[in-house]
């Protein structure tokens, strides 16, 4: 499903009609070091054209095929900081290439094609952040994240892992360094985004988007 990935999240429209009459732009834009610091690294450039590399070690495995186990997905976010605790969606890509997220503001997204809590690479989480008729959306007091507050992801098994916030930052839907907040491999990361920044009529969205970077805590 690596094409999903390349397609997700382009302009990331995390909102549902018009804003409910709160100010998304005076906490701010950034807090702890900035998102790009603390996201895995983009991969290393090929050889240069003409540069040997080592050949390979060849290891011998046997012809069945190993089968893999499936980590547990994740079902539920808590920020007893913010207030939050929210059921979790494992939710795809919608029609116009951008992450589906759950009609209902008040349960969040998690991305199904990419990493489960805990494995190597990004785990994502989104959702809406308000609605006309429903109100603010569970991921609406992420605009106040502050670095060290911790995150709690329930998992079906019955497991609960902790994550500790290291950055916040207000970052433009343009801007967006998707490949890294997506990325399959380096550290774990847990990364919780909504809208943000000031809303646009013409296009019943915000112009931003919050993206909220933890770590585990070990």
């Amino acid at each position: 499903m690596r094409n999903a990935v390349a397609g997700v999240a382009v302009g990331l429209a995390l909102a549902v009609g018009v804003p409910v009459g709160w100010e998304l732009t005076r906490p701010p834009a950034t807090a702890g070091a900035p998102v790009a610091q603390v996201l895995p690294t983009d991969p290393p450039a090929p050889s240069s054209p003409g540069t040997a590399a080592p050949a390979p070690a060849v290891d011998t495995r046997a012809a069945a095929p190993t089968a893999v186990p499936q980590a547990p997905a994740p079902t539920r976010v808590a920020v007893p900081a913010w207030g939050v605790d929210a059921p979790l969606d494992p939710m795809g890509v919608s029609p116009d290439g951008q992450m589906a997220l759950p009609e209902d503001v008040d349960r969040v997204g998690w991305y199904r094609f990419g990493p489960v809590p805990g494995e190597a690479g990004s785990a994502v989480l989104a959702g809406h952040v308000d609605d006309r008729e429903q109100g603010l959306g569970a991921l609406a007091p992420l605009r106040d994240a502050a670095v060290g507050d911790e995150v709690l992801v329930a998992d079906e098994a019955g497991t609960t892992s902790r994550w500790q916030v290291t950055s916040r930052e207000l970052i433009t839907k343009q801007e967006l360094p998707l490949d890294r907040l997506f990325a399959r491999e380096g550290e774990p990361r847990l990364v919780l985004m909504t809208c943000g920044g000031p809303f646009l009529p013409e296009y019943r969205s915000y112009r931003d988007n919050v993206v909220v970077v933890a770590e585990p805590v070990r």
